[in-house]
C-alpha cells in the first residue's frame, strides 16, 4: 500500500496536495537522482574512446587482384533494404576510412593495370546496444565492386559481424559499448579483404 499524505487543508491547493503525495515515489526520485550524479562523475573520470574503426591486424593478401581501385563510397542502404540502423551520418566517413586504409595495407588491388574497379559500401544494419553486462554491437554491410568499364559486377556479399565487449574490460558502460562498435566494424572490414582476397575478379558475377 502506498503511504500517501493526506493532512493538506481544504485551503491548501497545491498540486502536490490535490494529487496526492506519495512519499515513496519522492524516495525513488531522490535514488536516481543520486545514481544519476553517481554515475555522471564517473563518467567524467573515464575517457570514452573514440569511434575508430582501424584494422589492426592486416596483412599483405598472398593473392592480389589485377584491378585498380578508382573510388570508394560507404554510406547507408536505401529503407528497404536496411535492418536496425542505430546509427549517424557521422559512421559512413569513419568506415569509409578505416575500409580504404585496410585496402592499402593488404595490397589487394594493383595500380597502374587495365581494369579499374569502384567499390560501394551500404550499411543495412548497426544494432548497438542498450545496455548489459557484455557490450555487443551487430552490423551488416552490402559490398560491391563494380568495372568501371563496362559495369559489370565483379564481387557482391553481405557480411555481418558482430563485436562484443566483456564487463571487465571497462565499469563504465558507454566505453564498452562504443569500443563495441569499434570491434563490429573491424571485423566487417577485415572479413572483406578476406573475401575480396579469395575470390575471382577477372569475371562478372553474373554472366551475360
Amino acid at each position: 500500500m502506498s503511504l500517501v499524505f493526506s493532512s493538506c487543508s481544504a485551503s491548501d491547493k497545491t498540486d502536490l496536495c490535490s494529487q496526492g503525495y506519495n512519499a515513496k515515489d519522492d524516495l525513488k526520485m531522490k535514488i536516481i537522482s543520486t545514481l544519476v550524479l553517481t554515475l555522471s562523475l564517473l563518467a567524467g573520470c573515464t575517457s570514452i574512446p573514440p569511434v575508430d574503426f582501424t584494422v589492426q591486424d592486416v596483412g599483405i593478401v598472398d593473392d592480389r587482384k589485377d584491378v585498380e581501385l578508382k573510388s570508394l563510397t560507404v554510406g547507408f542502404a536505401p529503407q528497404d533494404q536496411q535492418g536496425k540502423v542505430e546509427a549517424d551520418a557521422s559512421i559512413p566517413p569513419v568506415w569509409k576510412e578505416a575500409l580504404q586504409d585496410a585496402i592499402n595495407r593488404s595490397l589487394v588491388f594493383k595500380d597502374d593495370v587495365p581494369t579499374k574497379v569502384n567499390i560501394s559500401v551500404r550499411i543495412t544494419e548497426f544494432n548497438i546496444p542498450a545496455g548489459g553486462i557484455d557490450m555487443k554491437t551487430t552490423v551488416s554491410a552490402i559490398y560491391e565492386i563494380v568495372d568501371r568499364g563496362n559495369g559489370d559486377l565483379l564481387f557482391t556479399q553481405k557480411i555481418s559481424s558482430v563485436g562484443v565487449v566483456p564487463f571487465d574490460y571497462a565499469f563504465v558502460g558507454a566505453v564498452r559499448a562504443v569500443e563495441s562498435w569499434n570491434r563490429a566494424v573491424r571485423n566487417n572490414i577485415a572479413d572483406f579483404i578476406n573475401l575480396v582476397g579469395d575470390s575471382d575478379l577477372t569475371k562478372p558475377v553474373f554472366e551475360k
